[in-house]
Order: structure tokens, then sequence, then C-alpha cells
């Protein structure tokens, strides 16, 4: 569940470079927006891969 918050206050940090990239067409902010859907990309494969390890054991221990 650590994860999954960290990923949830990932977005909500973005938010606002968001706005600033694609309302106010800053360049800037669309690089950290890049930056952090790269974050996101790595934190949501390690997730998946914890998951299907969890996943795993239990199949084992049957």
């Amino acid at each position: 569940m650590k994860r999954f918050e960290e990923i949830k206050k990932l977005i909500l940090d973005l938010e606002g470079d968001f706005e600033k990239f694609y309302e106010k067409d800053n360049q800037a902010a669309g690089t950290r927006v890049r930056g952090g859907m790269q974050e996101l990309k790595t934190l949501a494969q390690v997730i998946r891969t914890e998951v299907q390890n969890k996943k795993n054991e239990k199949v084992e221990k049957k």
C-alpha cells in the first residue's frame, strides 16, 4: 500500500505542471511532467512485480 500512496502523491504533485503545460504552454512544465510520468511508470512496474510475486507465493503454499 505504501507504493500506491507514492503513486497518488506523485500524480497530485504533477497536477500543477500538467495545467501549466497544457493550458499555458509552459515547456519547462512539460519536461517535469515527462520526468514524473517516467517515475510513475517505474513505480507501476515495481508494484506489478510485487503483486505477481505475492500471488506466486500464495500459489506455491497451496
